[in-house]
């Protein structure tokens, strides 16, 4: 096939161009050209700020695409952009999406008919992702725009562009400090690797069966919050101190009626409003362990995502469990060196385990 890759240079968009040439397909990504990134030979290049309506239709006239994959679409201006500009130019457009566009729910897991939380709670980025799929699916059904959806949920792995995430637990334990676990450690969670994500994508190009729908994208198995502390110290091979957060005391920080390092903590934000500090307060509580989208979910709330549809659908299988993506990531942390180069402030928890302990002593 004939491929064009909107971004391509960074984690997903990066794993994704690797994927479609190792199956021998002919890729192209389109992009700033500001990032450096190993990328296969073969691969060919257009340049322009997606954001530049000309720089865009000059870079893509007079080419057509088996399938274009838009990995740096954020905001419905983008998408509604590129359906103009491709219309009649591809056979295939498949969007990443996220599953930050779900509601709150304890029926799990989640699957591609559950409702979408378009509240007061949802954040900007949630919030944009909805409209641009509801834009693709209008352009679908209303002019047969070939458009499908892939909804990412939390990604792991190699190049990934969000160090805070496995990157810090991998740092926190090899220095050997105290890991914070929420409650009891018994809320589940679930991750997908970048790989696997990659060719799932790949497995849909193509497949008219995926027109007009949403698939969630993630692993195929989850894991207790003391089960991913567990599951990283096998790995790095240490023996975790573990420091429990008192469910009270995480119940305080979501309400803000408690802070961390004086910073409040509260749940029930808009994040589209002015309310932009108390907004990052809260997503740093995702520092002490990955969390998807704790302006919507709870802090004990499990949160997993059915991948039936896309397994049904397209024949795809996640190949990594949790435990070979923490191995796999740690092992591309040790070849590059960030083991000893990547710097994370732990201030804040050090704070609060000083306090926890202080708590306990009286």
């Amino acid at each position: 096939m004939k491929i064009l890759v909107m971004g391509g240079t960074q984690f997903n968009g990066l794993a994704l161009v690797h994927e479609l040439v190792r199956s021998g397909h002919d890729v192209t990504i389109c992009n700033r050209g500001v990032t450096k990134a190993a990328l296969p030979r073969s691969v060919g290049r257009l340049v322009a700020d997606r954001t530049d309506a000309k720089a865009l239709g000059d870079a893509l006239r007079g080419h057509d695409w088996d399938c274009v994959y838009d990995i740096s679409a954020y905001r419905p201006e983008d998408v509604q952009r590129m359906t103009g500009l491709l219309h009649g130019q591809t056979g295939h457009y498949i969007f990443a999406s996220s599953t930050v566009i779900y509601a709150a729910t304890n029926l799990l897991p989640i699957t591609e008919s559950h409702p979408l939380d378009r509240s007061e709670r949802q954040n900007e980025y949630g919030a944009n992702k909805i409209l641009c799929e509801e834009h693709l699916l209008r352009e679908h059904r209303e002019r047969g725009f070939p458009a499908s959806i892939a909804a990412f949920s939390m990604v792991f792995g190699p190049n990934n562009i969000v160090p805070e995430r496995e990157q810090r637990m991998f740092v926190r334990l090899a220095q050997g400090r105290p890991v914070l676990i929420p409650g009891d450690g018994t809320t589940l969670g679930q991750v997908g690797h970048v790989d696997d994500q990659a060719r799932a994508l790949r497995l849909m190009a193509g497949k008219n069966v995926t027109l007009g729908r949403r698939y969630n994208l993630t692993g195929g198995d989850a894991y207790s919050d003391e089960g991913y502390v567990d599951t990283f110290a096998e790995v790095v091979g240490v023996t975790p101190e573990k420091v429990f957060i008192p469910a009270e005391w995480m119940d305080d920080f979501y309400a803000g009626r408690k802070s961390i390092s004086g910073t409040p903590i509260a749940v029930n934000i808009d994040t589209r409003s002015k309310n932009d500090e108390r907004a990052a307060a809260l997503f740093g509580v995702q520092r002490i362990l990955q969390r998807i989208a704790p302006n919507l979910h709870h802090w004990n709330r499990s949160v997993l995502f059915s991948i039936d549809r896309l397994r049904r659908d397209v024949g795809w299988e996640p190949e990594y469990t949790f435990p070979a993506a923490v191995a796999q990531t740690w092992e591309w942390m040790q070849r590059e060196g960030l083991v000893e180069s990547r710097e994370f402030d732990f201030a804040f928890e050090e704070d609060l385990i000083e306090r926890l302990r202080a708590d306990v002593s009286r």
